[in-house]
C-alpha cells in the first residue's frame, strides 16, 4: 500500500518480505534478553487492565462503560497498547537505523510499517487476555455475550493499520528535522489516552463532547473492537468518523513522506 504511495522503487513481493523479516528481528530483539519473551505480550495489557478495573470498580463508584467492564476495559486497552507502543517508536524509526536508512534500495516506508507490523503482531499475542476475560466472565452475574458484531473486529484491525501507517509517515520523519517533537509526542499520547474512549465509551461524554470526538478516529475504532460484545456500541456517526479520519491521516502522511524524504536522509 506504501510503497507505491510514496513512488518508491522495488517490487511488492520483495518489500513484503523485506518488510517481514524487518519486523521478525524487531520481535527476536525485544524478546531475546527477556526470561519471560512472549509473555510480556500478556503481561503488559493483564497489569494495565487489572489496575484500572480495581479503580473504577473497587474505589470509586464507576457511572460508565458497560457491564462487565472488564471486557468492555479490555477491548479498548489492547488496541490502545497497539497504537501507544507504535506512535512511541515512529519517533525513532529513523534515527534508530540511520545507517540502513541511508543505504537500503528498499523503499524507506518499511522503517514505519515494519512497527506497525511488529506491533501488530504483538496485539494478535495479546488476544488471550481478551478471551480469559470474556470465559470468566460467564460466572458473573453479567456475561460477556458474542454476537454478529464480533464480525467488525478484524475491520477494526485495518483501520488501526491503516491510521497507524499514516500517523508513521508523518510523525517519524518530522521527529527527524525536529527532534523535540519526540518528548512531545510522548506528552500528547498521555493526554491521548485520557481523550480517547478507553476507560469510557463516547455515549458516556456529556452534549457537545460527544459529538466531537467522533473526529477521534480512535473513538470509531475502539466502538467497532467493542460491538461484538456490547451491541449497544454500535454508532454509524462515530464510526464512520473513524474511518473517514483514519483515511485522511493516511493520505496526510503520504503527502508529508513523499514532501520530507529527502530531508530527511540529509538529516540523518
Amino acid at each position: 500500500m506504501t510503497t507505491a504511495a510514496v513512488g518508491a522503487p522495488g517490487s511488492p513481493r520483495r518489500y513484503l518480505h523485506s518488510l517481514w523479516l524487518l519486523s521478525a528481528r524487531d520481535l527476536r530483539v525485544r524478546y531475546a534478553t527477556s526470561a519471560l519473551g512472549y509473555l510480556w505480550s500478556v503481561l503488559d495489557p493483564l497489569v494495565m487492565s487489572a489496575i484500572y478495573w480495581f479503580v473504577f470498580t473497587q474505589v470509586f463508584q464507576r457511572t460508565v462503560g458497560h457491564e462487565p467492564y472488564i471486557v468492555f476495559l479490555i477491548t479498548a486497552l489492547l488496541p490502545w497498547v497497539w497504537f501507544n507502543s507504535a506512535v512511541s517508536d515512529f519517533t525513532r524509526a529513523f534515527s534508530k537505523d540511520a545507517r540502513l536508512v541511508r543505504s537500503t534500495a528498499i523503499p524507506r516506508s518499511i522503517w514505519v510499517n515494519r512497527i506497525v507490523l511488529s506491533k501488530g503482531v504483538e496485539f494478535v499475542c495479546s488476544m488471550p487476555v481478551l478471551a480469559l476475560f470474556v470465559i470468566l466472565s460467564q460466572w458473573t452475574s453479567t456475561p460477556a455475550e458474542l454476537n454478529w458484531g464480533i464480525l467488525w473486529f478484524p475491520v477494526a484491525m485495518v483501520l488501526q493499520v491503516v491510521l497507524l501507517v499514516g500517523l508513521g509517515l508523518l510523525v517519524a520523519p518530522l521527529c527527524v528535522i525536529w527532534s523535540d517533537l519526540e518528548r512531545t509526542t510522548k506528552l500528547i499520547l498521555r493526554a491521548l489516552f485520557y481523550a480517547s474512549p478507553v476507560i469510557y465509551g463516547v455515549e458516556d461524554l456529556p452534549g457537545v463532547f460527544e459529538t466531537l470526538a467522533a473526529f477521534n478516529p480512535l473513538a470509531g475504532i475502539f466502538a467497532l473492537y467493542r460491538v461484538g460484545f456490547f451491541p449497544e456500541e454500535w454508532d454509524p456517526w462515530v464510526i464512520g468518523m473513524g474511518a473517514v479520519m483514519s483515511f485522511l491521516f493516511l493520505a496526510l502522511g503520504v503527502m508529508a513522506f513523499r514532501r520530507l524524504e529527502r530531508p530527511v536522509l540529509k538529516e540523518l
